[in-house]
C-alpha cells in the first residue's frame, strides 16, 4: 500500500513515490521519450498504485513533457486536488536573452507558460532547476514569493546548488518576509553521495524534504551499463557521448557489483535495493524515479516496502569514493 508523507516540515502531503515526467515527449526528438499515448498506460498504471506525486519541468522535450503530463493528469484524476504537482524553471525555452535564468521577467513568463502547457491554474511546487549567477537573489526571492501570493503556486522549491548557496536564498526568504523554500530536488544515489556532505544536512536542520532525482544513476544501478562499455538501453547509449552526465568510473562499477551481490541474496531486482537503500534515509521525502517501462514502476513501488539490514548497508556503503562534486551552477 502506498504510504504518503509530509514534505519536509511543510502541510504538503505527497505519495512515497514521485513520478518523473522527463522520459515523456517527443520521440522524434530524443529515441527514449515515450509519446503521450504509450506513457498513458504507465501512468495510469502509478495511478492505480496510488502515485500522487508528479515533477516535470518546462525545458524537458521543448515543453511536451508539461503537455503530456497536464492532459494525463487531467484524465486519470477526478479532481485537481487529488494529485501533487510539480515543475520547474531556469534552463533556455526559447532563443531570446530573457528566456532563461532566474530573473523576474522569466519567473513570471515561465509561470504562466507552464500554466498553459499543463493546463491548470495552479502548480503545487514551482522549483528552481538551478542557482542563477547573474540574477540578484533577492530579485528571484520576491519574484517566487508573488507568483505564490497571486495563487499560482502552491510551495516553492529548489534544485541543485551548493549548500550556501541554498542557505543564502532561504536566509534572502526570511529577511525579506517572502515564501522560503519546503523541497532540495538533487542528485543522490548509491554511486553519488556526495550530497551527504552538506545539503542534506542542511535540508535537515531546516526542515526541508530532500527530493533525489536520478536515483538509479541514469539506469546504472539497473543495469543498464557494464564495466567494459557495454550499454542495453536507447538512452545510456545516447548519454555515452553527452557532456552533461559525468561518465563511470571503476568505484561506480564496484558499487555495483555489491549491490548486484545483495540483491542475488535476496533473489530481487538490484533496481529495487537501490531506491530502498535511499528511502531509508530520514532526510528523503521521496525519490523521483523515471520510468518508461512497467518494470521500472513495480521496481519502485515494491522498494517502498522493503527494509534492508544494517549489514546488508553497510556492504552497500562500503566501497563509495568520494568524487568531485558535479551539475552544480
Amino acid at each position: 500500500m502506498m504510504q504518503y508523507v509530509r514534505l519536509g516540515l511543510s502541510g504538503l502531503k505527497i505519495s512515497r513515490i514521485g513520478l518523473g515526467m522527463m522520459s515523456f515527449g517527443d520521440p522524434a526528438a530524443q529515441a527514449w521519450y515515450l509519446s503521450q499515448d504509450a506513457a498513458e498506460p504507465i501512468l495510469r498504471r502509478a495511478v492505480d498504485a496510488g502515485v500522487t506525486f508528479f515533477d516535470t519541468a518546462d525545458m524537458y522535450s521543448d515543453g511536451a513533457s508539461e503537455q503530456i503530463t497536464g492532459r494525463l493528469l487531467g484524465k486519470l484524476f477526478g479532481r485537481r486536488s487529488d494529485y501533487v504537482l510539480a515543475t520547474k524553471l531556469y534552463y533556455p525555452t526559447g532563443p531570446g536573452p530573457n528566456d532563461r535564468g532566474l530573473s523576474r521577467k522569466h519567473i513570471m513568463d515561465a509561470v504562466d507558460a507552464s500554466l498553459r502547457r499543463l493546463g491548470t491554474d495552479h502548480i503545487d511546487l514551482y522549483q528552481i532547476h538551478r542557482w542563477d549567477p547573474e540574477t540578484p537573489i533577492e530579485e528571484t526571492m520576491a519574484a517566487l514569493h508573488d507568483v505564490v501570493q497571486a495563487g499560482k503556486v502552491r510551495y516553492l522549491g529548489a534544485s541543485l546548488m551548493y549548500a550556501w548557496q541554498f542557505a543564502k536564498a532561504q536566509h534572502t526568504a526570511q529577511t525579506g518576509g517572502w515564501t522560503r523554500f519546503v523541497s532540495m530536488q538533487t542528485r543522490y544515489n548509491l554511486v553519488y553521495r556526495e550530497e551527504e556532505r552538506e545539503t542534506i544536512p542542511c535540508c535537515a536542520d531546516q526542515g526541508v524534504g530532500v527530493l533525489p532525482y536520478s536515483p538509479l544513476a541514469r539506469g546504472l544501478l539497473a543495469g543498464t551499463r557494464e564495466r567494459g562499455g557495454l550499454r542495453h538501453t536507447p538512452r545510456a547509449i545516447v548519454e555515452q557521448t553527452d557532456t552533461l552526465w559525468q561518465k563511470e568510473n571503476d568505484n561506480d562499477f564496484d558499487i555495483v557489483d555489491a549491490l548486484r551481490s545483495v540483491a542475488a541474496e535476496r533473489a530481487l531486482p538490484p533496481a529495487q535495493l537501490a531506491l530502498a537503500w535511499l528511502l531509508s534515509k530520514p532526510s528523503v521525502s521521496a525519490p523521483i524515479v523515471g520510468v518508461t517501462k512497467p518494470h521500472h514502476l513495480d521496481d519502485a513501488l515494491a522498494a517502498a516496502d522493503l527494509s534492508l539490514s544494517d549489514e546488508e548497508t553497510a556492504r552497500l556503503e562500503a566501497p563509495y569514493r568520494p568524487r568531485a562534486p558535479y551539475g552544480h551552477s
